[in-house]
Order: C-alpha cells, then structure tokens, then sequence
C-alpha cells in the first residue's frame, strides 16, 4: 500500500464494525472535583481499560484483522518497547498467527513480561532505532512475516481512530477533544473521526516539552525526526511519520508542550481523585489543560487516557 494514503471517516467507521467484537468499548468517566479545579466539563476516554491496558490493541486488531490467512500463515513482525509490543503479541495470538517482537534490551521488565506472556517470540536488539529496524529486516527475510508500524500504517490509524469516533458518538456536544501525540497514529485517527463526524469540534495534540519534536514539526511546517528525547512519558519517544505529520498538520487545530512536574503531578491527580492508574504519557493531556487553563474554561472537553501500564515499583510519586 502507498505510504502516503490518508484514511477519510468512513475507513474509520469500517475499522469499529470490524474490530469491535474483540475490543473493549472503553468507559468516559468525569470528575466534579476536577470540573471545579479546572473550571471544565472534563470528560476522561479511558483507554487504560481496554485490552493490554492501551488503545494500541485498536490499531494493531484492526490491522491484523485485515490480513489473508496466506499473510497469517507467514507470521507478523514489529519492534516495539511497550504497548504496541504487547497489542500485537495479543492480535496474532487471536487469529493464531505467530508474533515475532523485537524490544530493545533495556525495556522494562514488566514489558517483558507482558509480550512474553502473550506467547510472542521476542528479540532483543541494542536500544536504538536502527537496531531495531534492522533485527526486524532480518526476521522478515527469514521468515517473510508482515511487518506492522506501531502508527505508520493506514489500519493502525483507523484503528486509533475508533477511539475518537466513540467518544463523539457519546457526547457529540464536546467543544474540544484533547489527546497525547507520539509518533501521531492515535490523534492521526481521532482528528480525522472527530473532524469527519463535526468540524467544529476542536482537536488538540499534548506533548512533553522534552519530547517535543512533533510540536516543532507542525509549528514550522517541516517534519523533524532526528531528536533526543528525555521524557518520562515513554509512550511519547517517537517522532512522527510522514503520513502522521501531513494529517495532523491538516487536522490538528493546536498542539501544547507540557513540562515533566505538570506530568508527574497530573498523573498523580488523576490517580487519587479518580481511583484510576493512568501513565505518564495520558498525564500528558490533563497536563496541557493545566497549563493552558484560559483556553479550556468553561468548555466540554473530552480527554483521551492512552494508557495505564506502569511499572508499581517505579512510580514517579
């Protein structure tokens, strides 16, 4: 498929039908207590509910589920050092495919174990990209299994996407939905649903100011991908592709940079007040209407929690 094919809403929609007797229709849960502290009708998406703990497990079903059994037959492939890892490892598992993963080495151990018990073959590689895109190369000469981009793939997207077009489908009166950007699948996908579904529904990306490659990217109009991250966000080290550069150029009506006390002390806040474990990288969300509180006063605001995998014996508190 052409690296540069853009999904419309309807791929989206198409990516639930088909998706949605494996996934978990996540929970919006709201706050009044966090209402009164922000001055918003705040209106919490909570992917850390849905399976593997994050909404990659959309994406990669909705891709693996696209496959031909002649595809399944030969296996899937990716590299990963979290949640995507864990998605894919689960997707194949259902269809009965075989999940070859390739993590760098000093990936958590709670990650590791995650994949590994989802019956995935993991290969470990030196920390760093071109190692992992190489041991990925290797496997798939050996093997000739199909490789699948964590968000540089058209039904990854559409996948994320499904994430966005429940949460409109719930409360189609937002003013503003918010949600983290990494390498962009997932506000790929929920721009283009929320903005397919009404245009008038602000869409906004929430980056770690020592992560914050993809605000430069769309603030200058030129696709940065050579940077070091320093974050203790770890869903959000990657950059974006082409492709997710190019949408949320289009669709993304701002972007914020949020620092790692707003992080820490936003995760914490969501943990105590809400009863919930959310990640750092889902913090990020909340962080950006902290510190941009002028822009969401007295709005309706849907926040997209990414995730909720953490390691309980290394928390930031």
């Amino acid at each position: 498929m052409n690296n540069m094919v853009v999904p419309v809403r309807a791929d989206i929609e198409d990516a639930w039908e088909k998706i949605r007797p494996y996934i978990h229709k996540t929970p919006v849960l709201s706050s009044s207590l966090l209402n009164e502290m922000f001055g918003a009708e705040l209106y919490f998406k909570c992917e850390n509910f849905q399976k593997v703990g994050a909404f990659k497990f959309r994406g990669a079903t909705n891709a693996v589920l696209s496959l031909n059994e002649e595809a399944l037959s030969r296996g899937l492939v990716t590299h990963s050092s979290g949640n995507h890892a864990a998605a894919v490892s689960l997707a194949a598992k259902m269809r009965g495919a075989r999940a070859y993963i390739v993590m760098p080495s000093n990936s958590p151990e709670v990650k590791k174990q995650a994949v590994a018990g989802y019956g995935a073959e993991i290969r470990f590689c030196e920390p760093n990209l071109r190692a992992r895109e190489d041991t990925a190369s290797e496997i798939i000469k050996e093997t000739g299994a199909t490789f699948i981009h964590a968000y540089d793939n058209f039904n990854v997207i559409c996948g994320q996407g499904t994430v966005g077009l429940e949460l409109i489908n719930e409360y189609p009166d937002l003013d503003a939905v918010i949600g983290p950007v990494g390498g962009g699948g997932l506000m790929s996908g929920i721009s283009i649903a929320v903005k397919g579904l009404d245009p008038d529904i602000k869409v906004y990306g929430a980056e770690p100011l020592g992560a914050d490659d993809a605000y430069r990217s769309l603030k200058s109009g030129k696709l940065i991908t050579h940077h070091k991250p320093d974050t203790i966000a770890d869903g959000l080290l990657t950059t974006l592709s082409e492709r997710t550069f190019a949408i949320l150029g289009e669709k993304l009506d701002d972007i914020f940079t949020v620092t790692e006390e707003s992080i820490v002390g936003c995760m914490q806040l969501i943990w105590e007040r809400m009863k919930i474990i959310v990640e750092p990288s889902s913090a990020v969300t909340l962080a950006a209407i902290a510190e941009n509180n002028q822009i969401f006063r007295n709005r309706k605001v849907g926040l997209v929690l990414s995730g909720g995998n953490v390691d309980l014996r290394n928390l930031p508190f």
